[in-house]
């Protein structure tokens, strides 16, 4: 691990901050197939920038307070610190299967999950130094924050389970038994957490605090990330190219909306939409939360995946 510092490096941090919007909602956008991050303008659907991320970036984070970027590069094993103009500031190389990654502002780490070893990696949010190792079940994928940054949670796709764990003390709270195959996973609002099974095609709800499951709810064909906006649950489902629409009233399923193909990562907007990155088609659908129409299609270098929280909501710090 390194960080980098390069003092020739602010001439290049003005000029990258200025072609990012003055206000509204940005998307930094991982691209595996590309090695890049594609920075999308989402008030005017203009690509405004593309960054050299090596190593096939899939897991994103935008860090809490909105003053870095923390991509993980699966293929060479790296997880990076970017700042707002593309420039890393720090690295580090792990020696496992880095795959999902979460950004924990109130006490300053990332946690990162490690697909091959059963571990999550806890990660200085600054430094990048690693300061500790969580146990968990075989495959961990997606990690989640809750809303009140009180719990994390973990997919471990081939556990078939979550896990959660107190932020504060790291400790492991529940191991809770899901679907086949979680992967991807969020806390709506209210602090639920939805979890989506990509192997029984559905979507566990879990209460964090006791670690009960409220409901099981069938989606659409290999469900993948998850995102909530207008009331609403928004479930991607990989290989029916289309969104699932729930309702956080009842759980019914409101709609479902066809998008791009192969779609990933999904994320919320300041101004009631949802993104959704289309790995095969190269493309970012925006989705009216309310209407549940494709409002834009906004084209990303190659193979973006998304897989996190990828969206900088509101001004620029």
């Amino acid at each position: 691990m390194r960080p980098l510092r390069n003092p020739a490096l602010g001439l290049a941090m003005i000029l990258a901050l200025a072609a990012l919007p003055a206000a509204g909602d940005v998307a930094f956008v991982t691209c595996q197939n590309g090695d890049a991050v594609s920075v999308l303008d989402l008030s005017t659907g203009e690509e405004t920038a593309r960054w050299s991320v090596p190593g096939k970036p899939a897991g994103v984070a935008v860090g809490t307070g909105g003053t870095a970027v923390f991509t993980v590069s699966p293929d060479s094993k790296t997880v990076r610190r970017l700042s707002l103009d593309g420039a890393v500031r720090a690295e580090v190389t792990l020696d496992g299967g880095p795959v999902g990654v979460a950004h924990d502002g109130r006490h300053r780490r990332l946690f990162v999950s490690d697909w091959y070893n059963a571990r999550l990696w806890v990660l200085d949010a600054e430094t990048l130094v690693p300061q500790a190792e969580l146990s968990a079940g075989a495959a961990p994928a997606g990690l989640a924050i809750s809303p009140d940054g009180r719990i994390l949670a973990a997919a471990v796709r081939d556990a078939d389970q979550v896990t959660l764990y107190d932020t504060e003390t790291l400790a492991p709270l529940h191991e809770v038994s899901v679907g086949t195959r979680p992967f991807g996973l969020g806390f709506a609002p209210d602090g639920r957490l939805f979890a989506g099974n990509v192997g029984s095609n559905d979507v566990t709800v879990i209460d964090p605090a006791s670690g009960e499951v409220l409901a099981t709810v069938p989606v659409g064909k290999r469900p993948y990330g998850v995102a909530f906006a207008a009331g609403r649950a928004f479930v991607t489902n990989q290989y029916a190219n289309t969104v699932s629409v729930l309702s956080l009233d009842d759980l019914s399923t409101v709609a479902t909306v066809e998008v791009g193909e192969y779609p990933e990562g999904v994320a919320a907007t300041s101004d009631g939409r949802i993104a959704v990155a289309n790995w095969f088609d190269n493309t970012l659908s925006l989705i009216d939360a309310e209407t549940l129409e494709v409002t834009a299609s906004l084209d990303t270098a190659d193979g973006p995946r998304a897989f996190g929280a990828f969206i900088l909501t509101g001004d620029l710090p």
